[in-house]
């Protein structure tokens, strides 16, 4: 890991906990303990720190989606990979990381372009693979399918619909995400998904 890396790692930790305008870019700087200078020379301001995070994040996820769902055994298993790991990613995060990631655009932007073009192509691919092995039904409509799963996740994290304080966002992604899956399977496939909810405790 480089030295900016290490960097936008420890500022990603500190706004996945506390949100990104609990803190100051003085205070950013002192809890990091390096030199104003130092800042400078990485980050033009604010607005494009928080944009190099974000960025810094996507790439890492994408990274470690690719490591987890290579030990899928299926494609049941691989879109169940990838709903629990985002229940777990959501229970990780302070919702006001989110609500405060939209006062700033670029970054905000950034975050909404990966979700439609990355996560609605890896969602469709293992969907169509899914209905070609038989465990997912043959008439759904895929692009549909996507776009709607896309879309739930789009009104999950509107805090206008889902209050932060007053629901909690994993149990909304729960909620939201592994019912429909359920709908989306045939009989072969919704066995499978039954046997994954059990053994993970969902």
């Amino acid at each position: 890991m480089t030295f900016l890396e290490t960097i936008l790692e420890e500022i990603l930790q500190l706004f996945k906990r506390e949100g990104i305008e609990a803190n100051s870019e003085a205070d950013i700087i002192r809890r990091l303990d390096i030199r104003q200078a130092t800042y400078q020379e990485l980050f033009a301001n604010k607005q494009d720190m928080v944009l190099q995070v974000v960025r810094f994040d996507i790439e890492k996820q994408k990274l470690e989606q690719q490591e987890m769902l290579s030990k899928a055994k299926n494609p049941v298993e691989e879109i169940m990979m990838l709903l629990v790991d985002g229940i777990t990613k959501m229970k990780d995060i302070n919702p006001v990381f989110i609500s405060d990631m939209q006062l700033y655009p670029e970054a905000w932007q950034a975050s909404m372009d990966n979700l439609s073009r990355n996560n609605q192509q890896v969602n469709a691919e293992i969907l169509n693979r899914g209905i070609l092995e038989g465990y997912f039904r043959r008439d759904i409509n895929l692009q549909l399918v996507t776009k709607i799963l896309l879309e739930q996740f789009f009104m999950m994290i509107n805090p206008m619909v889902f209050p932060p304080d007053k629901y909690d966002l994993a149990e909304v992604f729960r909620s939201i995400y592994l019912y429909y899956v359920r709908g989306i399977c045939t009989d072969m496939g919704g066995k499978m998904a039954e046997e994954y909810f059990s053994k993970n405790n969902l």
